[in-house]
C-alpha cells in the first residue's frame, strides 16, 4: 500500500473541508504547489490534487494550478485529479499535460456511456471516486446523496472494466477519527479486480498500518492529519516502505 498526500484547492488555496461541508472550512496556506513539493520531499510517490470549485460547480477554477502541479514533478511524482471533471475534453487535457489518474464522480454515475468510452479510451487512467455516507453515493461535490447503494455500484463499473477506484466515507472525512474500517472491508469483499483506493479520517500511524493490512487496499489518501501535524507523514512512508 502507498500513502497518498492529498491537496484540496479552493480559489487557489490549500483547504480542508470538514465531513465535505463547505461551510465548514479551514485554510492551510501553502500554495498547491509548496505543498506539493513538500509532500514530494517527505517521499510521496503521488498526490492526490482536489478541485473543490469544480466538485461544487462543475466548473474547475484550479485547472491551471493542476497543469502547473504536473508539469513541475512531471518526472518526480505521479499526479492524480479530481473534482469537477464532467466532459471529455477535461480529461483529454489532463492526460495531456501528464496527469496519471483522471477521478470521476458525478459524471460517472449520471452517465454510464460516458464512462465506458473513457475506460475503453485510457484505461487504467480512469478512476471513479465513491464518496459515500451510510453505505449510499453521494455526488455533486457532497451536497446531494443517491438512493444508490456503494456496493452495487462498485459491482456495475467492476464489470465495465474500471481499475480503480476511491472509497471515500464522508461521515470520517476531515474529522480525524479513523477509517471506517467496517464499511471498507464491505467494499473491498464485494469488488475483486478493481484496485482500492481508501480515503476518509486517516489521523494515525496505526490507523496507516490497519489499512496497509487490509487485502485489496492498494493506496490510502490522507489529508487534514498531515496539515495538522497529527500524522507524521514522512514516518508513516517508512512503515510502509518497510
Amino acid at each position: 500500500m502507498i500513502l497518498i498526500p492529498a491537496i484540496d484547492m479552493k480559489g487557489g488555496k490549500v483547504v480542508r473541508l470538514f465531513q465535505g461541508d463547505f461551510g465548514k472550512q479551514t485554510d492551510y496556506g501553502n500554495s498547491p504547489l509548496i505543498a506539493a513539493e513538500q509532500w514530494y520531499g517527505m517521499g510521496a510517490q503521488w498526490i492526490h490534487l482536489v478541485d473543490l470549485d469544480g466538485a461544487k460547480d462543475g466548473i474547475m477554477g484550479n485547472k491551471d494550478d493542476i497543469v502547473l502541479i504536473t508539469k513541475k514533478l512531471i518526472n518526480k511524482v505521479s499526479i492524480e485529479v479530481g473534482g469537477g471533471i464532467r466532459d471529455k475534453k477535461k480529461v483529454e487535457d489532463l492526460i495531456n499535460a501528464g496527469v496519471k489518474r483522471v477521478i470521476l464522480g458525478t459524471k460517472a454515475i449520471e452517465d454510464r456511456k460516458f464512462l465506458k468510452e473513457l475506460l475503453d479510451s485510457y484505461g487504467e487512467k480512469i478512476c471513479v471516486s465513491l464518496d459515500c455516507t451510510n453505505g449510499f453515493v453521494a455526488q455533486r461535490g457532497w451536497v446531494s446523496t443517491t438512493t444508490i447503494k456503494a456496493t452495487d455500484l462498485a459491482l456495475e463499473l467492476e464489470a465495465m472494466g474500471l481499475q480503480w477506484m476511491v472509497y471515500t466515507d464522508i461521515a470520517r472525512d476531515g474529522t480525524l477519527a479513523g477509517p471506517n474500517f467496517e464499511q471498507l472491508q464491505t467494499m473491498l469483499n464485494t469488488v475483486k479486480k478493481t484496485n482500492i483506493i481508501a480515503s476518509g479520517g486517516i489521523a494515525t500511524l496505526q490507523d496507516v498500518r490497519i489499512l496497509a493490512s487490509m487485502k485489496g487496499v492498494a493506496a490510502a489518501i490522507t489529508g487534514k492529519a498531515i496539515y495538522e501535524g497529527k500524522l507524521d507523514f514522512k514516518e508513516a512512508v517508512k512503515i510502509l516502505n518497510a
